[in-house]
């Protein structure tokens, strides 16, 4: 039987894990490995309370199925972690778990036993996304009075127009923006993933406005800065956009109703160029889904295409008839 004594530590295995794995083989993105950093803190944080080990002595074989599940168990009942959450967590104690698998193989049942852990299944709720009069009138709420009002505009615009995340606005920099000829965007993606996306007349039209405003500047320069020269941030994204969400409540008050985050502008991207007739993998392509799946969602969430198929189907004369359960069994089946 193979000796333990000759196979790495657990805290070994985890430094190769982020610095050699995940950094020089893999080359994930550093939002990744910081994703999976946040799991093992917690982890170890409650690895340390739960089995009374710190986090240097926790050895491979204390990472069982029980130690994980009731760690799952906990970011949902004490750090109201939702299943997609839970699941995120999951994903990269597995993912380390295959790393660590190659390299002791005398824990080999107990990593098996750890990787069975299902991945939690949750209610995925219908996409919000905002009809064309709603995102017209937020687009309209900002100030052009101010500076800041202007690159707000600037910013939704282009925000509605390529389909983008938070992430990828406020990361464009100036070199970013091609404004001369065929207007576009070049985004630097999830994942890695670069993408061009074209810009309409009009908001090319207004990109240029605000690039003649904003003078001459390295193509470094973040495109859509704050008043200190630098990226806005999401919690600066979100509450912007939360101001102009009221404003233009008073014009379509049913907004008030609705729950609205800068990713609502994507989904609504999404669904506007779905009811233009645009086809769904291009779609797929505007938005850098890395599975036409995740752009499926959005034929789920449009109520008017069904209703439209649906007036394309004649329904079928038939009569009405009540189903009876031929024996006890079947009735018992058919009420539950």
């Amino acid at each position: 039987m193979p000796n333990r004594k000759t196979h790495p530590s657990f805290a070994v295995l985890l430094q190769r894990y982020f610095t050699e794995h995940l950094t020089n083989q893999r080359a994930v993105s550093p939002r990744t490995i910081a994703a999976y950093r946040d799991t093992f803190r917690l982890l170890l944080r409650f690895a340390e309370r739960h089995i009374g080990k710190a986090p240097a002595n926790v050895e491979l074989l204390d990472l069982d199925s029980e130690l994980i599940l009731a760690f799952l168990d906990h970011l949902e009942r004490e750090r109201d972690n939702g299943p997609r959450s839970r699941n995120v967590r999951l994903s990269a104690i597995r993912s380390f778990l295959h790393y660590a698998s190659h390299h002791d193989v005398t824990a080999l049942p107990t990593i098996q036993r750890a990787l069975a852990i299902p991945q939690k299944r949750y209610d995925k709720p219908l996409l919000e996304f905002l009809s064309r009069e709603e995102m017209q009138a937020i687009l309209d709420a900002p100030n052009q009075l101010e500076w800041t009002g202007r690159r707000d505009q600037a910013f939704f615009t282009t925000m509605y127009n390529t389909g983008g995340r938070v992430s990828e606005l406020i990361g464009l920099r100036v070199s970013d923006v091609v404004l001369d000829g065929s207007a576009c965007i070049h985004i630097n993606g999830k994942g890695r993933k670069q993408r061009t996306v074209p810009l309409w007349r009009s908001s090319a039209n207004l990109l240029r406005a605000w690039r003649r405003e904003a003078g001459d500047v390295a193509g470094s320069a973040a495109f859509f800065p704050n008043r200190d020269g630098v990226a806005m941030t999401r919690s600066n994204v979100t509450q912007r956009l939360a101001l102009y969400v009221k404003k233009a409540a008073e014009k379509k008050p049913q907004l008030l109703a609705k729950t609205i985050s800068p990713h609502t502008f994507r989904h609504s991207t999404a669904m506007h160029l779905l009811q233009s007739g645009v086809d769904i993998s291009v779609i797929a392509l505007w938005l850098g889904h890395e599975s036409p799946t995740t752009t499926h969602n959005y034929l789920q969430a449009d109520l008017s295409m069904k209703e439209r198929a649906l007036a394309r189907l004649q329904p079928l004369q038939t009569g009405r008839t009540r189903y009876r359960p031929p024996d006890a069994l079947m009735q018992f089946l058919q009420a539950l």
